[in-house]
C-alpha cells in the first residue's frame, strides 16, 4: 500500500453490513495521483457499495478515508464533489424532466452558473470529448448511450481529482470507448485519478495500470491488467473459468417467425429518430444482431416490436408474427401470442424498483399456467418460479422477496432475462442483455440464448456491443439513422464491415436467400 502522503486517496478496512450480506468486508485500497485503477469482481462483490461509500452515497460501518493525506468523512455527494470527487453511475442519475443543461446546472451548484450559461461550456467539453450533446434536449428524449454522454461530461465539467466510472462503456461502441479511452489518458496525464470498473476485460488491460479484485465482498488480490490474460483476470474474478472462452457453433435458422416489411414510423419528438422503411425476418432456431451507435432508431424499433408503440391498424402488415399482423397489438396481447421482451433499462422498465422480485416475475409471467386462479394470485406458485429464475441463472439474493432496487445491477439483469426465457417464448427481443454484467453472468447468459435457440425460437439481440454479437449472433445487421441495413450471416463479415454499416455505409451485397416459411 502506498504511503499515506503521496496518495490521492486511501481506504483502510472499509466495511458495510446490509441485512443478510456483508457488501465490504474490511476493504483496502490506495490510489495515486494520475493513476488509471481497476476495480474488478463478479456481480454482488461490493464494487458498487465501495464506489458509493467513496463518493459519499453510503456511509460505512467501520474503516476510513484518507484523501490527500487527510483523513476525511465523506458525508454526502455534494461534500465529494467539492474535494474533486466525481461519479459515474452504473444506473443513471438524471431528472427525466429536465434537460440535459438543467441535470449538469443542478450537479454543480448555483456557483457554476445557471443552465443558460453552461450550455456554451457544455457544448464546448463534450465536442472535445468526443461525445457532443445538445443542452436544450430532454432527458427522457435521450437514448441510453446519450444518457451516459451526459453523466460523463456532467462530470468532466467539475475540477476533478478524482473520476470514478461504474461501467461507463456498457453502451459505447468500440469506437466511442475508443475515443473515451483517450480522454481518460489525458486526465491521467494532467495528474486526474480514475477509478475504472468495467467487466469487458480487455478494456481493463488496455487501459488500467493497476487493478483491485474484489469477490464475496473482500480484497482477493492485486495485479498489473496489462501482464494478465483476459482468461486470468476472469480467473481472479469468479475463479472457475468454464465456459468464459465458449466459441458457439452457428446455426441456420427455418421457418420465419417475426418478419418486419417496410415498416416506415414518423416520430413526432423532434430529438427522437424516424425509421425508414425497415426490413428484418428472424427464424425459428436462430440468433439476429442488430448493431449501432446508441440514438440511431434501436429504442424506437424496440417499441414498436414489443407494442409499447402500437400501429393503427391499417399498418398492421408491417410486422407479422408466425405469419398474423401484430402491429397494432399491445404488448400483452404479442405476449399471448409468444413473444417476450428484454427491454434495455432496467429499473423503472424492465422491473419495478420498490416490488419484491416474485411481484416483478409476476408482472410479465402472469398469463403462464397457474399463476392466477379464479381472480386470484397463485402467491406459492409465484414465488416458486421466481425462486427458480433465482436459481437458474445464480441470482445473488437473499430471497425471492428481495426488493429489485436492492440487486446489482448484473444481477437484476440476469433475474429479468430469467423471468422471460423461463417462459419459453417462441420469439424473444432482448435489447443489451450482457450489459453490466460480469464475465461469469454473460457466459451464462449466453449460454441460456443459445439454448433457447436451439429449442427453435426465435431470437432478436439489439446491442451496442460488437464482440457480443458476433460471439452469439448467427445473421447480423445494423441500424444507422433509422435505416437498417441488410441482414448477413456473421460468419461472412467481420466486425469493421458491420462498423462501416453502422456509420450508414450499407453494401449492396444480396442477403442469403431466405428459406422458404
Amino acid at each position: 500500500m502506498s504511503d499515506s502522503s503521496t496518495a490521492r486517496l486511501q481506504l483502510r478496512g472499509i466495511t458495510k453490513q446490509y441485512p443478510g450480506c456483508l457488501a465490504n468486508d474490511r476493504i483496502d485500497l490506495s490510489i495515486e495521483p494520475g493513476e488509471i485503477h481497476a476495480l474488478l469482481g463478479e456481480n454482488g462483490a461490493g464494487k458498487s457499495t465501495l464506489m458509493k461509500i467513496i463518493y459519499g452515497v453510503t456511509q460505512p460501518d467501520a474503516g476510513q478515508i484518507v484523501w490527500q493525506g487527510e483523513p476525511v468523512v465523506m458525508r454526502d455527494p455534494a461534500q465529494a464533489r467539492e474535494r474533486g470527487i466525481g461519479m459515474v453511475f452504473q444506473h443513471f442519475s438524471l431528472f427525466e424532466t429536465l434537460t440535459v443543461a438543467e441535470n449538469i446546472a443542478l450537479a454543480l451548484g448555483a456557483a457554476a452558473g445557471s443552465p443558460r450559461q453552461l450550455e456554451p461550456k457544455i457544448r464546448e467539453v463534450s465536442k472535445r470529448y468526443g461525445m457532443p450533446l445538445e443542452p436544450h434536449r430532454l432527458v427522457h428524449s435521450l437514448s441510453i448511450g446519450e444518457r451516459q454522454r451526459v453523466e460523463i461530461v456532467r462530470c468532466l465539467m467539475q475540477d476533478i481529482k478524482l473520476l470514478i466510472l461504474d461501467e461507463p462503456t456498457s453502451v459505447l461502441t468500440p469506437q466511442e470507448a475508443d475515443d473515451l479511452f483517450v480522454t481518460l489518458r489525458r486526465l491521467a496525464g494532467e495528474g486526474c485519478s480514475i477509478l475504472f470498473i468495467s467487466h469487458k476485460l480487455n478494456e481493463v488491460r488496455a487501459l488500467c495500470q493497476t487493478a483491485t479484485v474484489l469477490r464475496g465482498g473482500k480484497v482477493s488480490g492485486d495485479c498489473i491488467p496489462a501482464e494478465c490474460s483476459d482468461l486470468q483476470l476472469a480467473r481472479l474474478m469468479v475463479g472457475d473459468a468454464e465456459g468464459l472462452e465458449a466459441e458457439y457453433p452457428k446455426a441456420e435458422g427455418a421457418a420465419p417467425f417475426l418478419r418486419v416489411e417496410r415498416l416506415s414510423w414518423h416520430n413526432a419528438d423532434p430529438f427522437g429518430v424516424s425509421l425508414r422503411e425497415v426490413d428484418l425476418e428472424v427464424r425459428a432456431g436462430e440468433i439476429v444482431g442488430i448493431a449501432g451507435v446508441a440514438g440511431n432508431g434501436q429504442d424506437e424499433l424496440l417499441a414498436l416490436l414489443s407494442g409499447e408503440r402500437p400501429l393503427v391498424p391499417s399498418e398492421g402488415d408491417t410486422i407479422r408474427f408466425l405469419g398474423d399482423p401484430v402491429a397494432h397489438l399491445r404488448p400483452d396481447a404479442r405476449r399471448r401470442h409468444g413473444m417476450a421482451f428484454v427491454p434495455a433499462e432496467r429499473l423503472g422498465h424492465g422491473a419495478v424498483p420498490s416490488m419484491s422480485l416474485a411481484d416483478n416475475a409476476l408482472l410479465t409471467a402472469y398469463q403462464q399456467r397457474g399463476m392466477l386462479g379464479k381472480g386470484l394470485i397463485q402467491r406459492s406458485r409465484v414465488k416458486a418460479f421466481a425462486e427458480r429464475i433465482i436459481q437458474r441463472f445464480a441470482v445473488k439474493t437473499p430471497d425471492a422477496e428481495t426488493t429489485a432496487a436492492s440487486l446489482s445491477g448484473g444481477n437484476l439483469q440476469k433475474f429479468i432475462l430469467g423471468r422471460e426465457i423461463l417462459q419459453q417464448p417462441k420469439l424473444l427481443i432482448a435489447a443489451h442483455p450482457t450489459w453490466g454484467v460480469d464475465v461469469g453472468a454473460a457466459a451464462a447468459i449466453h449460454r441460456a440464448l443459445i439454448e433457447l435457440r436451439d429449442a427453435g425460437a426465435a431470437i432478436l439481440v439489439i446491442s451496442e456491443d460488437l464482440e457480443e454479437l458476433f460471439q452469439i449472433s448467427d445473421r447480423i445487421a445494423a441500424l444507422s439513422h433509422g435505416a437498417l441495413s441488410a441482414q448477413y450471416p456473421t460468419a461472412s463479415t467481420t466486425p469493421a464491415e458491420v462498423g462501416r454499416w453502422m456509420a450508414g455505409q450499407f453494401d449492396t451485397r444480396i442477403p442469403a436467400s431466405t428459406p422458404a416459411a
